[in-house]
């Protein structure tokens, strides 16, 4: 979406609501999914997250496979309403650009004392990069999670070869997953980025900011 200025209260309207609703989409979502992966394992018990309050169905299979299929809608849904929206607008902030590998080692050094940030448009060129990690990570999960979908509803006699491979590329990119969110929350936890944890909830960021960065 195009930024709108409120000088007044020096802010600057990054994401529209319906860019927030999207974002909520897939984070809590995908969320979901993180937990009850876990959970088809058999761990709920072994280290008693059953006590934990709200957390008594964890140990159950069923249940959580139901959840996880109900996660993975959304998920999925939002995914490729994403894809489609965004495309079809012709938006392309968060696709890399030339240069954007060096200018995330430059943004990097100055996180850490070592040099100085230099100025930087709407997303910021590591920002971009993990946009494109992120996509493929979700794109195997999505593709791979049908395969497995499809065996459990309509194709109990699958080739016991295209399960394997599906399961494997499934579990490694679930851990991938796990790991991108981990590193999205430590950047967030950057002070530098404290300023745009705003924008997470409501679209805005105080615009001497957007205007510095």
């Amino acid at each position: 979406m195009a930024e709108k200025i409120i000088e007044e209260k020096n802010l600057v309207i990054r994401h529209s609501a319906l860019d927030l609703v999207e974002h909520w989409a897939m984070a809590i979502s995908g969320l979901i999914l993180l937990l009850t992966g876990i959970f088809e394992l058999p761990v709920a018990k072994r280290y008693y997250i059953i006590v934990v309050p709200g957390l008594g169905w964890s140990a159950d299979f069923i249940t959580s496979l139901y959840l996880h299929y109900a996660a993975a809608f959304v998920f999925t849904a939002a995914g490729i309403f994403h894809l489609f929206y965004h495309g079809l607008r012709g938006e392309k902030g968060m696709i890399p650009q030339k240069g954007d590998l060096a200018a995330s080692i430059t943004v990097m050094k100055s996180l850490v004392g070592i040099g100085k940030e230099p100025p930087m448009h709407k997303y910021l060129p590591e920002q971009r990069l993990a946009y494109v990690g992120m996509a493929v990570i979700m794109l195997m999960l999505i593709a791979s999670g049908l395969v497995k979908t499809y065996k459990n509803i309509y194709a109990p006699d699958m080739s016991h070869a295209v399960l394997l491979w599906a399961t494997w590329i499934h579990n490694i990119f679930f851990v991938l997953f796990f790991l991108a969110f981990l590193a999205h929350m430590a950047a967030i936890a950057l002070r530098p980025n404290w300023p745009m944890v705003r924008g997470i909830f409501t679209g805005a960021v105080r615009l001497d900011y957007a205007r510095h960065r």
